[in-house]
């Protein structure tokens, strides 16, 4: 199957092809996804998985639902719904379901060139975040030439079709020379620190580390960091932000230790309509990832379990928002609201 190079799916030869991330590190494998149904399925146990990429799969969703069903039909109008509903927590999705649904009278071609323009839109989007977000890590850390970033769960091109958010920040300033070190927290209870963002740092070349989840807050009191880079899943109007669980704790630690903490999300996640943190809904995804490793029991058998795949991180705790067409200082007073977007 080919290689889709650093990113997570793409639509070739009339086929939606993706990553399958639930088999990495072990096992790199490419699946063809041809009904909505499947690509349900693939959102929902995390094959594809990151607000941006679930946005941009969801879109070429449509598409394949057209195909089944006739644009327009009940069994469409199902379709859609089940594909916008699939994870609730990321604004992406449902969007971008409901952008390209809307084109659905206008024929299959144009429902396909506008989910081929949402691809388009978030891999330009990953390269303005990398810009952007690199040029303020140079004005935030004291010494931009050698830095050590700390960053959460998967952010990088796995999550956003290529490059991405938080991580693409990491790539940028990789490149450029200035990386001392990025340190990945493994993002219980599924590992996607562990198992896809430190797959991305080694295929880049990039000097890195993997701690367990607890040690973050700790690394950052001792000083071992210079800044977090963290992505988003939804953030409020307010500034507040929802992301893999630990975010918090982490953003909690960098405010003790004044370390700035970094949001990096396209504008697609920023999402005006919900007013704060506390609107925005947190999937809990149930005991067997808690209570099990990749399958393999850890707890006795029966142990129930509490699992928010998300937590909020309230907008006072944040240093700053960057998104592909701003950048929101939060800890100077400006807001979403305040800055608004370049066009």
């Amino acid at each position: 199957m080919q290689d889709l190079g650093e990113g997570s799916l793409d639509w070739v030869d009339g086929r939606l092809r993706i990553v399958d991330q639930t088999r990495l590190p072990e096992t790199y494998e490419v699946l063809e996804i041809h009904q909505s149904a499947d690509l349900v399925d693939a959102i929902r146990r995390l094959a594809v998985r990151g607000a941006p990429a679930i946005g941009v799969a969801g879109g070429f969703g449509v598409v394949l639902a057209a195909r089944e069903h006739g644009a327009g039909t009940d069994d469409f109008r199902a379709a859609v719904e089940s594909l916008r509903t699939a994870r609730p927590t990321a604004v992406n999705l449902a969007r971008m379901v409901d952008r390209v649904a809307a084109r659905a009278a206008e024929g299959p071609k144009s429902l396909l060139s506008e989910a081929l323009a949402v691809r388009d839109e978030e891999v330009a989007a990953s390269l303005s975040m990398g810009r952007l977000g690199a040029a303020l890590v140079d004005e935030l850390v004291s010494q931009p030439d050698a830095v050590t970033a700390l960053t959460i769960c998967n952010t990088g091109g796995l999550a956003a079709v290529e490059r991405g958010t938080a991580l693409g920040v990491i790539r940028t300033v990789h490149e450029q020379g200035r990386l001392a070190l990025a340190i990945a927290t493994e993002t219980r209870p599924l590992l996607q620190g562990a198992r896809l963002t430190a797959w991305e740092l080694e295929r880049m070349g990039a000097p890195f580390r993997v701690v367990v989840d607890a040690a973050g807050p700790a690394l950052l009191a001792r000083g071992m960091a210079d800044i977090v880079l963290t992505g988003a899943d939804r953030i409020a109007s307010n500034g507040d932000t929802a992301n893999k669980i630990g975010t918090f704790a982490l953003a909690v630690a960098a405010r003790y230790a004044a370390v700035p903490f970094v949001v990096v999300a396209p504008e697609s996640s920023v999402d005006m309509d919900t007013s704060s943190g506390e609107d925005i809904s947190i999937e809990d995804r149930g005991a067997d990832e808690v209570v099990k490793v990749r399958g393999t029991p850890i707890a006795p058998e029966g142990t129930g379990a509490l699992n928010p795949a998300f937590d909020v991180t309230p907008a006072e705790l944040i240093t700053a928002i960057v998104t592909d067409r701003r950048v929101v200082r939060l800890d100077r007073g400006e807001s979403l609201r305040s800055v608004p977007p370049d066009p």
